[in-house]
């Protein structure tokens, strides 16, 4: 496997794994051994969070060593083949450092790999110790992205967060110079509402209870492809609010770069639709959003009861708005994300794939 993309200490956890592995006896290294290397690895990142996450280390290397010690250890200084689950591994680590934006491969990366694979032993000690995939990716998440701006420190969140709606303090001041900010797009001023605006302006409430859901919606949109989410539930479970919750969070700075520059905008369906009466009259109004959309690249559109763009505006003969709407998404023109109950999906959407 090309290596030229490990970080150093990810080239010394597989050496320390190396050693681990004929120290115990076994003729291949497992994900079992490469824990045990992360734990060797004093500087690491993966064991600074172990460590934040309260997990008793020496508990963690004894209960591994116990289960798969051999009687003999192999004297021999060879560098022993990865087994498949390893490999695996370490091609997750791959996947879990392009998700958080790293173009390096690191320990903390190997470790969420690790989690993720489940099927190996090092896993189920991990979870017995209180340790999951999900808390320990959000983790990682909430430490490094939050402080990743220029303009954003953990000071200023905590200011942040002391002001309710009406009392802006400087992070949010300065948000309002974002390039996205006052870009000329009358038809969706006319037929949306500017979510992160209304964040800017304090009048959208905190969102309690939905961090996760938040965070993976963040995740999906920084995607380079299949990057347009839709939100499934039933009505009143808080669809809406999750979208009002990354508002806000891309007000704060509590997202990735690639979202910073982000508006999102709550596309009113009915108002679209209301007074047209002729033909052509919706499909004029819905090719001026799409222009704004596609010439403003930083606007996220948000529709919620997706379901009905099916049929939306179809009348003597006219295109729907799901139809006029398609082809901006497939060619990545166009960021959206949707919301709608699990029946109307199957009904309405799942069909057309």
């Amino acid at each position: 496997m090309n290596t030229n993309k490990f970080s150093k200490d990810v080239l010394e956890v597989l050496g320390f794994s190396n050693e681990e592995a004929r120290r115990l006896g076994n003729a291949v290294i497992d994900p079992e051994h490469l824990l045990l290397g992360i734990l060797r690895e004093k500087n690491s990142k993966a064991l600074i969070y172990l460590s934040r996450l309260n997990v008793d280390v020496a508990f963690v290397k004894q209960s591994i060593e116990k289960q798969i010690r051999q009687d003999k250890m192999i004297q021999d200084p060879i560098d022993l083949p990865l087994s498949p689950s390893s490999e695996r591994v370490l091609k997750m680590g791959l996947l879990e450092a392009h998700g958080m934006k790293s173009e390096m491969i690191d320990t903390e990366h190997i470790l969420l790999a690790i989690l993720k694979e489940k099927n190996n032993l090092a896993a189920n000690v991990l979870n017995n110790e209180g340790v999951q995939w999900d808390t320990l990716r959000s983790l990682f998440y909430e430490k490094n992205y939050p402080t990743s701006g220029p303009e954003f420190t953990d000071e200023e969140d905590e200011e942040a967060e002391e002001y309710g709606a009406g009392n802006k303090p400087d992070i949010f001041q300065k948000t309002q110079d974002r390039p996205g900010a006052g870009k000329d797009t009358p038809a969706l001023d006319n037929f949306g509402n500017d979510l992160t605006k209304a964040a800017l302006e304090g009048r959208l409430d905190p969102i309690v209870g939905r961090e996760k859901e938040t965070l993976r919606l963040a995740q999906i949109l920084s995607r380079r492809k299949k990057n347009n989410p839709v939100l499934i539930g039933e009505p009143g479970v808080g669809k809406s609010a999750i979208v009002e919750g990354l508002a806000i969070r891309i007000v704060q700075r509590k997202v990735s770069r690639m979202l910073f520059d982000k508006r999102v905008v709550s596309l009113d369906l009915a108002s679209m639709v209301a007074g047209t009466k002729y033909r052509g009259q919706f499909e004029e109004r819905m090719k001026a959003v799409l222009n704004e959309l596609q010439k403003n690249p930083d606007i996220i559109l948000f529709i919620d009861e997706i379901h009905t763009l099916v049929g939306a505006g179809n009348a003597s003969g006219s295109m729907d708005a799901a139809n006029m709407l398609k082809p901006a998404l497939a060619r990545g023109e166009i960021q959206c994300i949707g919301a709608t109950t699990l029946d109307e999906y199957r009904k309405s959407i799942e069909k057309d794939g």
